[in-house]
């Protein structure tokens, strides 16, 4: 198998999407949310209305004030305007928030689903613990952008501009003033905003980057315990840590600077109309209580334009977390969809075909394949034998389609691999890997994973079958006992026979086994053999192997050689007629396999 290397969507990290796609992908998840979205604007436009109007009541109690009028009736209009708005707000917030959470909750859901139908190679480019930041970190900033940015952004401008046209009717040459003032230092915070985004985009990365160190880490902990590699590995987890700690605080340092602008524009305002309009109130053009409410709205200002600046901001930070999003939505997937019609029922032993197949992992790659033919009818089994490296394994990857044959032609029952509906082809194969991976959860969880509407007499059987039911018998609560993170609880010899016992539970038409009995010992894996060729007179199956006891039970022997099939036939045959099979028969297969 190829290194795994830096995928082609992270190496493009700091290519940010275009705003059109930007947007096109936000109203994507804002779109079945617009009425709530919709409502809770609304709500948050009725709390501004009613705060536009504590301005002019407070220049009505002014005049009043001076005209010894009655103002009990404008305490009691202000006093409910600033109850009403508030409730009605808090309502507004409070529908934004749920629908925020609602956004979080569909693209999780979105990306869970196309992330495990990945094709194989995209995996294998791409680091595990960087694709689940995107479903952790990245999406939960989504909620940001989708519900906030945008109802502040059209909250705020709205008010914005009523503020601004009644501050107009009240006195031209005081809102002059203060629109100056305003674009001097939002032009200076339009400058930063690109800023903030670059800040954010490369500190989530830095996120999935220690997502993948832990996920390195924990992944080989006994093997990270056994090197003495604590001190290097926590140290590389730092490094990673502060590369998020460094690009945070540098898009927090950016954002402080806009919300402070924001301060800073309405301060400087405050004092220019103070001295600008105390001027005028002097000379007479205006009064004293204009100059007061033009103030409080000179104040109130500070409400929608904050909101602008908090949703050009919350945009910025979001945008980063949607191009990561999108990016990861353009990684290929596969279409795994199954009706119940596509499972195959009962149709006898599968045949296998491969003609002429050439097979690389990506371009640039050398070649693992180069013209690997051999036909195997069905029942029976055959053994797949050769040096490392030989392209063994990677048989059973084109048969299943991880991979794609580059040349050539892989088919099962005579059909081409492409031709199959893929859920309707892997229905049909059992497949135990080299490493034999077990899931954390229970043992039945495990048993059951490729076969779930299995009954536990069927269970049962195959426990026997598979030398598996003197374990469950002593294990403290049996097949519901958790097996730990990969099968931790088990040994490699137990982990090899849950893996055999879940493949047999599919029932199979074509078992593939990749040393699936490399780490028995000999009574067991005298007994799996058994089964194995028990299962061959009904089942075709392919076995890669490496011990000679495995191999010599095989009806025919592949024998493979630099992506070459070199020769095939029986044991006996191939013996006498070919060198290499018959080097690696005395020295008893014990080379790696590949």
């Amino acid at each position: 198998m190829p290194a795994q290397e830096r995928p082609a969507e992270a190496r493009s990290a700091q290519e940010r999407l275009s705003a059109a796609e930007t947007w096109r992908a936000l109203y994507r998840y804002f779109r079945p949310h617009r009425a709530a979205v919709a409502l809770g604007a609304l709500c948050t436009l009725i709390g501004a209305a009613t705060g536009l109007a504590q301005p002019l009541a407070a220049k009505t109690l002014v005049d009043r004030l001076g005209s010894d009028d009655s103002i009990a009736g404008i305490i009691l209009l202000l006093t409910a305007l600033v109850v009403l708005g508030t409730a009605i707000e808090s309502f507004g917030a409070y529908v934004l928030e749920r629908t925020a959470e609602s956004v979080v909750l569909a693209a999780r859901r979105t990306l869970i689903g196309r992330l495990l139908r990945l094709r194989l190679p995209e995996v294998e480019r791409t680091q595990p613990g960087d694709l689940m930041s995107r479903i952790t970190s990245d999406t939960t900033l989504l909620r940001a952008v989708t519900t906030q940015s945008v109802v502040s952004a059209v909250a705020g401008g709205l008010t914005f501009i009523a503020t601004i046209t009644m501050m107009g009717l009240m006195d031209v040459v005081l809102l002059s003033v203060t629109l100056g003032v305003i674009v001097l230092i939002g032009g200076a915070v339009a400058l930063v905003m690109p800023k903030i985004a670059r800040s954010t985009e490369r500190a989530q990365e830095a996120v999935g980057t220690i997502s993948t160190a832990l996920e390195r880490a924990f992944g080989a902990f006994r093997t990270l315990k056994a090197s003495g590699a604590e001190e290097r590995e926590t140290a590389s987890v730092r490094a990673a840590t502060q590369e998020a700690w460094r690009h945070g605080v540098r898009s927090a340092k950016w954002q402080a600077v806009a919300w402070s602008s924001v301060g800073l524009a309405v301060q400087v305002s405050f004092l220019a109309v103070l001295g600008i309009g105390g001027a005028r109130v002097a000379s007479g053009a205006i009064s004293i209580s204009t100059l007061v409410a033009f103030l409080l709205f000179l104040f109130y200002l500070i409400d929608p334009v904050s909101r602008l600046v908090e949703g050009v901001t919350q945009y910025q930070v979001g945008s980063a977390a949607i191009a990561r999003i999108v990016r990861a939505e353009r990684l290929e997937t596969e279409d795994v969809t199954e009706s119940p019609a596509e499972r195959p029922q009962g149709r006898g032993p599968a045949a296998v075909t491969f003609e002429d197949v050439t097979f690389r992992y990506r371009e640039g790659l050398p070649y693992v394949h180069h013209g690997v033919t051999f036909d195997i009818p069905g029942p029976g089994m055959t053994a797949f034998v050769g040096p490392s490296g030989a392209g063994k394994t990677t048989v059973f990857g084109l048969l299943e389609r991880f991979y794609d044959a580059t040349g050539g032609r892989v088919l099962v029952d005579g059909r081409d691999v492409h031709a199959w509906p893929l859920a309707e082809l892997r229905a049909a194969i059992g497949y135990v890997e080299q490493d034999a991976p077990v899931l954390a959860g229970t043992l039945r969880e495990n048993l059951l994973f490729g076969a779930p509407g299995t009954t536990d007499p069927e269970i049962q059987d195959v426990l026997v079958r598979a030398r598996l039911h003197t374990l469950v018998e002593r294990l403290p609560d049996g097949l519901e006992t958790l097996v730990g993170h990969r099968g931790s609880q088990l040994s490699g010899g137990e982990r090899q026979r849950v893996a055999i016992a879940r493949a047999l539970l599919r029932k199979p038409r074509l078992l593939l086994l990749d040393e699936a009995t490399s780490q028995l010992d000999a009574v067991n894996e005298m007994a799996l053999r058994d089964v194995v060729a028990e299962v061959s007179r009904e089942v075709t199956v392919l076995v890669v192997a490496h011990r000679l006891s495995t191999v010599t039970l095989a009806d025919r022997i592949v024998v493979m050689d630099a992506g070459r099939v070199r020769a095939s036939g029986t044991h006996e045959e191939l013996v006498a007629a070919d060198p290499l099979y018959g080097e690696l028969a005395a020295t008893q297969f014990l080379a790696t396999s590949a």
